[in-house]
């Protein structure tokens, strides 16, 4: 019971964050910024306890973060010019060649990990600025918030769902939980969803997007296939780890990446899905 009402009060308290940040591009970006650091330097952790694996924690998550903000300046017009992504590429460049001094036991295992945290982490919330600012200078949270809106009620919808009817299994030998009825049933909730969104928007803010109700429901289902498989992707991960949790920073939730594993790929996902339909 206590540990319910532990989990029940952060998550309250996530929620109630996200959205909240949301409302101004400062407090996003600030917000993003800080969950991009936190979830590198969590990552980076947690490699670092194979014994074959020594990665610069410091300089991976400096370099995450710095991507992110470039991203933020560059995408909302405060920043002009292409130039202010140099310094990311010379920490990269750095962070490649360091490897021929330090006399690490497995280079090739440093380096790899070392990329994974920028293209696993910082690329895909990075992306996020993409949705935040559709045009530059114009700022709107309908993209980017939505798309976490359709995340969890997708976790929502097929935790309920496969509670009562889940019979066929999704991924056993990845997340034994999971099964094809509650993903089908969060699927469907999250298009009602979108089909709601649009609608709302088509009332009362006809100017917050151009998207028409075919479009938000492809949006959901996009966010739904790719937000499982970024779940999905995390749970492989710390099976291969041996942990059960990536962290414990959120009390009753886990980690950064166990709270935001789906978006690292369903984020990066709508930015492509928006850029075919030509929305963005």
């Amino acid at each position: 019971m206590k540990n319910f009402i532990i989990r029940t009060i952060t998550g309250v308290l996530f929620v109630t964050a996200v959205v909240v940040s949301f409302l101004d591009p400062i407090a996003m970006v600030f917000l993003f910024a800080l969950v991009t650091g936190l979830t590198i330097r969590e990552f980076c952790g947690l490699v670092n306890e194979r014994p074959t694996v020594q990665i610069n924690q410091f300089i991976s998550t400096v370099a995450g973060i710095y991507l992110f903000l470039a991203m933020a300046g560059h995408c909302s017009g405060w920043v002009t010019s292409d130039t202010v992504f140099i310094p990311y590429l010379i920490t990269i460049i750095y962070l490649l060649v360091a490897e021929l001094y330090l006399q690490g036991k497995d280079p090739i295992n440093n380096w790899a990990y070392t990329m994974l945290a920028q293209l696993y982490i910082a690329l895909p919330f990075s992306t996020i600025n993409v949705l935040a600012f559709p045009q530059t200078g114009q700022y709107s949270f309908v993209l980017p918030l939505s798309i976490f809106v359709f995340l969890w009620m997708n976790d929502t919808g097929a935790y309920c769902v496969g509670s009562l009817l889940g019979r066929h299994k999704l991924f056993p030998r990845v997340s034994p939980g999971k099964s094809w009825e509650g993903s089908i049933g969060g699927g469907v909730l999250v298009v009602g969803i979108a089909v709601l969104i649009w609608y709302l928007l088509k009332q009362y803010a006809t100017e917050a997007s151009n998207l028409s109700v075919w479009h938000w429901a492809g949006l959901g289902l996009t966010v739904v296939v790719f937000g499982t498989w970024g779940d999905l992707v995390e749970s492989l991960f710390k099976r291969t780890l041996g942990i059960k949790d990536s962290g414990h920073i959120l009390p009753g939730h886990g980690g950064m990446l166990d709270r935001f594993d789906s978006s690292l790929l369903a984020i990066p996902a709508a930015v492509v899905y928006l850029f075919t339909i030509s929305l963005i």
